[in-house]
């Protein structure tokens, strides 16, 4: 017997919220998998893009072989030339983004060539002052001091100027890189990007995985032995924070990184992991996102980043419980500064920029290494587009946050002659433009954004799996769930509905108390459950509610116990 799709459901939730119950997929690919794989987890894996028997074993199984490096594009041409610094003793040059992604890649990539032979310089931009990406003066500067070869990490797909700069002053550039690629690529001796037009890689790494293949071939070009596990870590971690896709290769690497990190001897992971007040041994995907990190992002949005590459480069704990402390400290800051953006944003909004298909905010009280965080609540908040804006020297700076309904590059891209520089991808881009031609942007593109987003039917939207009762929940099931992580884009975690659950507690909680914190009962089945920002959604005590919801370890107060988050929640109804 084969089951067809049917299609999904719309179901109203809370605050103009919807719930859109995906529909039964086509189960026909599992009929041969026999009665030890449960329907439940048959429509699960559909929902992911596994479709066969076969494909399920190897998804739910151990990581296995990881893609052939030989499909990188030229990666083989960049760790030729890398394996010939190393055994020259080259001085190279590192140059590094100042995100974790970029100072993970950074990290990896400077202890390889150390290792083997070569002498390198790592290089980390300051935000405020250089910008994202290499710039004339830094490479002129880098040249200086002896490097013979460049590479970029997280960065350099665009940087035609820069890269022209260094191959006039006698320097070898290779570029590794997982940003989308402009119209015009650099005259580099090797561009290593899995996005290129012509690559068969077949995943989407992020940088801090490209770094890692190459170092990984490198080792094997020069006949050494590599133990992968600490640079597996930094991958992990790279990978969780930068959002690459968890799907294909990206899932299998975090999976073993995530093995490495638990076990890891890194001075500067196991301090940060102290100060940010969670175990090394229990990290997880969530742990890594905000506990780990935002205080490594925080050195580059607040100070510079060149304190989050000396944390993980730290050889003795001392230094880096220093480091760690330090850039706990800036991330407490970079809190308050972000919340008082967001104040000051809300406040210069009317309703008709709310009602409105874009949103844009410009000041100089807004700094250039928040505009992404703010514009990013914004766009969660309001379920719009978002674009923040620090207005400084003549120049505004700007972060774009999107929906899943709007491509923000694309409206850039549109309307580039804007634009002194812009780029990124469909959820997140950025911009900078002279300051006298504000009004003239924000016109222009809320008009485009107009054109192609109907606000009347804008409505944050939350994709439920399937329905599962509480009362159906055993460790079994959760057994079978945990098979599914790590999670992210492409591999969301699994969403449920549950009708008619019995809230027998429920109280706010947090500093301006817009948390619930509930106990939720489903026949002889009780759950404790954390729903964020849905205080003012209370069901009361003692009525029964509909709840869309995930299973989450309490890291907080519960010690790693499995408990309910619930995404959204309304009283019990019918539909």
């Amino acid at each position: 017997m084969t089951t067809l799709s049917s299609p999904d459901r719309i179901l109203r939730g809370s605050g103009g919220r919807r719930w859109r119950l995906l529909g039964a997929p086509n189960l026909e690919g599992f009929a041969d998998a026999g009665p030890g794989l449960p329907p439940l987890m048959r429509t699960l894996l559909a929902h992911r893009a596994v479709h066969t028997t076969v494909e399920a074993r190897t998804y739910l199984g151990r990581p296995g072989e990881l893609t052939d490096a030989a499909l990188m594009p030229n990666l083989d041409i960049a760790v030729e030339r890398l394996a010939r610094a190393c055994r020259a003793g080259e001085t190279v040059a590192v140059f590094g983004d100042y995100d974790v992604d970029g100072v993970t890649s950074t990290a990896i990539l400077v202890e390889g060539l150390r290792d083997l032979g070569a002498r390198p310089i790592p290089y980390l931009p300051h935000r405020f002052s250089e910008g994202y990406g290499p710039n004339v003066n830094a490479v002129r500067a880098l040249a200086a001091q002896g490097a013979t070869v460049l590479v970029t990490a997280d960065c350099g797909t665009s940087a035609v100027t820069e890269v022209a700069e260094a191959n006039a002053l006698g320097m070898d550039v290779l570029v590794l890189d997982h940003h989308t690629v402009p119209p015009e690529l650099p005259a580099a001796l090797a561009i290593v990007n899995p996005k290129l037009l012509d690559s068969l890689y077949g995943s989407e790494p992020a940088a801090v995985g490209v770094s890692y293949k190459v170092i990984h071939d490198l080792y094997d070009q020069m006949g050494r032995d590599y133990a992968p596990a600490s640079h597996r870590a930094l991958v992990a971690l790279g990978t969780i924070c930068d959002l690459a896709p968890m799907v294909s290769e990206n899932r299998d690497l975090v999976r073993l990184g995530l093995d490495a990190l638990r076990t890891s001897d890194r001075p500067g992971l196991r301090a940060l992991c102290e100060i940010a007040g969670t175990k090394l041994e229990e990290i997880s995907v969530e742990t890594c996102g905000w506990a780990l990190g935002p205080r490594i992002n925080a050195a580059g949005r607040m100070e510079h980043a060149r304190l989050a590459l000396d944390l993980l480069l730290a050889s003795t704990y001392d230094e880096a419980r220093a480091l760690a402390e330090r850039l706990d400290e800036l991330n407490r800051q970079r809190r308050e500064q972000t919340t008082e953006a967001v104040e000051l944003a809300r406040a210069s909004l009317t309703p008709a920029d709310i009602a409105g298909p874009l949103l844009i905010v410009a000041s100089p009280d807004i700094s250039m290494g928040i505009v992404g965080l703010a514009a990013s609540r914004l766009a969660d908040e309001y379920h719009r587009p978002a674009i923040a804006m620090q207005i400084i020297d003549g120049e505004g700076r700007a972060s774009c946050r999107s929906i899943d309904e709007f491509d923000i590059t694309a409206l850039l891209r549109r309307n580039s002659d804007l634009f002194l520089r812009f780029g990124g991808h469909r959820a997140a881009a950025g911009f900078s433009i002279d300051a006298s031609r504000l009004e003239e942007v924000r016109d222009r593109l809320i008009a485009d954004a107009a054109e192609r987003l109907d606000t009347t039917d804008l409505a944050p939207t939350i994709l439920v799996d399937a329905e599962l009762h509480l009362g159906d929940v055993n460790r079994q099931v959760i057994q079978w769930l945990g098979l599914l992580g790590p999670h992210g884009i492409g591999n969301p975690t699994p969403t449920f509905l549950a009708r008619n659950v019995t809230v027998a507690e429920a109280r706010a909680v947090g500093s301006e108390g817009t948390h619930l914190q509930l106990t939720l009962k489903a026949g002889a089945v009780t759950w404790r459950a954390i729903s964020f920002g849905n205080a003012e959604h209370l069901v009361p005590p003692g009525e029964r509610a509909d709840i869309v919801y995930t299973f989450k370890r309490d890291d907080f107060r519960g010690g790693g116990a499995l408990q309910l988050e619930v995404l959204d929640l309304r009283p019990a109804t019918e539909d």
